[in-house]
Order: C-alpha cells, then structure tokens, then sequence
C-alpha cells in the first residue's frame, strides 16, 4: 500500500467523534508511510466517481470508510480493477469486516491496515429487473437474497437501521416477517462438481459468500467462505415461518441440525423467476431482490461467481 483514498459520507452518523477518528486514521496511515487523503463524499454516485478518480490519480488502495452498503458501492468500481479495498469499519453491522477479523474500531483497523496484504477474492454478480422494469447488474461481496429478506429491505426505509439502531432494526423486521405472504417462485441451479440442473420451489433464497456475519448471528450458511469461488445457497422450500425461526435460532446457537424444508448447495450460477400465473392467482405479488442489504428490484434475477474478481486488504489466512 503506497498511496490510499479513504472515502467517507460526512452527513452519515454526523459525530464529531467519527470525524476525529477518521483524521486519527488518516495520520496512522501517513506515518506509515502511505501517501493518503480524507475523500467526503455526498451520495452514492459521488462516492462511484471519486473512486474511478482516485484510481486513475494512482491510488492503490480505496478505504471504504462505512459499513457494508459502502463497500458495496464502492466495489461496483474495484471490481476487476488493479485497486484493493480497505475496510474502515463505521457501518451498523459491518458483516464483512466482522468475517475478516478486521478491528472495529476506526484507529485500530487503520493500524492493522498497515499489516495486512492484498487477497484476490470472487465476487457475486446479480442480474436483476430494476423498480421500473429496467435490467441491472451489481456485484455483491457479502450475501444477496430473493423473497423475504428482500422484502423486508423494500418495505424499511433505508436509514431506518441508523436512525434506530439494530436492536429496533430487527423488532421492525420481525414484525414485517409475521406479514409477508411466503410468495413460492422458482430457482433453477446446478451444484458445484455436478452437471445434473436442479429445480426448486421456494420461498425464499439466500447466496451467502462469507462465514461469520458478527453479532449474534454469526454463521448463517455453514459451508460460505471467501476463499471459495462458488457461493453458498439457502433455499427456503417451505412456507413455515416456525422452520425459518429454527433456521435462524440454529445459527444462533452454533447448531449443525437440519431444519426440514430448508437445504443448502454450493453453487456457481441459480437464476429465479416468477411461478406462472394460475387462475388462483393470475397476478402474482413482486418478489424483490438484494445484495449486501441494498435493494435493487424483483424477479427474474440470475447471480453468477466471477472469479478473481476483487482485491482485498485484508489479514493472512
């Protein structure tokens, strides 16, 4: 690392306590030896551009200074460039730098920034219909999912988790989870080391890429790792909401039980689309699709692994 871009959303948590860190993180680097600056940034296409300039000024690493929405935007530009993400940790959940062990504290990760070497990674890329009907594509690093966690992501607002902290955050999501319709839609995949294509009807589907989400969550869907270069699906064949809560109580107490109605498969592509419309339900409700917790639009929707994708600042294994 000899010269850094750290970018940063002042109007975001606001503190002067945030600013004064970043600027302590900002002297650590320098008296590393890294040639780095503070980059603010007032949306998310400002955040897209600065990137692109600060890679073309020569940097050579681009600190995303927030939580996973952040680095989300920013790798839509690092994807299969020469530049490596930092991570500079001030999100909400911070599921990636939790998976790689990066310190939480905004001074410390820039310390330990100083240690760590760059790691070539996969990506996960989305094909999707945007909210208005228009084709879109985003790489995703730590997890995208279709039907319910999507939906909840469309009906929260999206500073609801800053506003409110997590803890709300989730008594929010729970009480949308106890009114979500469990709409069935089709995901079609083929396991990793097989050539046989599977079919399921499902509830909803997770393509998890990383291990540990930190927290009390932990690990979602054993078997994820970055160092993979498939992803780890969750399909949700079920429409119980008592399975789903198993699901997410196993991950809670480290469990290896196995919820009936719920599988999981390494996979390199699944693609989901719509059930066709019936005389029971000609109109079938929206089934939305997310990546790294950002909404992005509905069915159909494809996701591929792109292979040595991304560089990663990031510990040794």
């Amino acid at each position: 690392m000899r010269k850094a871009a750290l970018l940063y959303n002042p109007d975001s948590g606001g503190s002067k306590q945030r600013q004064s860190d970043l600027e302590s993180a900002l002297a650590v680097l320098r008296q590393g030896g890294v040639d780095a600056d503070l980059v603010p940034t007032d949306s998310p296409q400002h955040a897209l551009d600065e990137t692109r300039h600060s890679i073309a000024a020569g940097c050579d690493t681009i600190f995303a200074c927030g939580g996973d929405g952040t680095i989300h935007n920013i790798v839509q530009v690092l994807a299969n460039s020469p530049a490596a993400l930092g991570i500079l940790p001030l999100g909400t959940a911070n599921a990636l730098a939790h998976d790689l062990k990066v310190p939480l504290k905004v001074v410390a990760a820039a310390k330990a920034a100083l240690r760590f070497s760059p790691r070539r990674i996969a990506l996960g890329r989305v094909k999707y219909s945007d909210l208005q009907g228009k084709p879109g594509t985003r790489y995703f690093v730590v997890a995208a999912g279709f039907g319910v966690d999507a939906h909840l992501f469309y009906k929260l607002h999206a500073g609801t988790k800053h506003r409110m902290g997590m803890a709300a955050y989730y008594a929010k999501a729970w009480h949308l989870w106890f009114s979500y319709p469990m709409t069935r839609f089709v995901a079609e995949y083929t396991e990793t080391g097989s050539d046989i294509p599977r079919s399921a009807e499902v509830t909803e589907l997770m393509a998890i890429h990383i291990r540990n989400f930190g927290g009390v969550l932990q690990e979602l869907a054993p078997g994820a790792s970055l160092d993979r270069e498939d992803i780890r699906l969750v399909f949700c064949r079920t429409a119980s909401r008592l399975a789903y809560l198993a699901y997410v109580t196993r991950g809670l107490l480290r469990l290896r039980t196995k919820i009936p109605g719920i599988d999981l498969a390494h996979a390199m592509t699944v693609s989901c689309h719509y059930l066709p419309a019936s005389d029971d339900q000609p109109d079938q409700p929206r089934i939305y699709v997310e990546a790294d917790g950002e909404l992005l639009g509905t069915l159909p929707a494809e996701i591929t692994v792109v292979p040595n994708a991304l560089t990663l600042l990031a510990p040794p294994h």
